[in-house]
């Protein structure tokens, strides 16, 4: 019996939309977040918009400060 989670549901469109709102380019999100001390690769930020990657509370609450949004329901709006 595996204990592992499955996940069931993806903010990647969400996150694809704000970033595209927020005119950055993923090589721009990774540098943001190196900035703020979070070594993630523009390939680990594709597969985050993909739905293919779990994303860390932490790199979601970077995620918040650099798209600028007021409230976490912006990562989930429409789900």
């Amino acid at each position: 019996m595996s204990n592992k989670i499955k996940q069931d549901i993806s903010i990647g469109a969400n996150l694809r939309r704000l970033r595209k709102d927020s005119k950055l380019s993923q090589e721009e999100v990774a540098a943001k977040l190196e900035l703020m001390g979070l070594s993630i690769s523009r390939e680990i930020i594709s597969q985050m918009e993909l739905g293919h990657y779990s994303i860390r509370v932490s790199v979601l609450l970077a995620l918040k400060q650099i798209y600028n949004v007021d409230t976490f329901d912006e990562f989930f709006k429409d789900i």
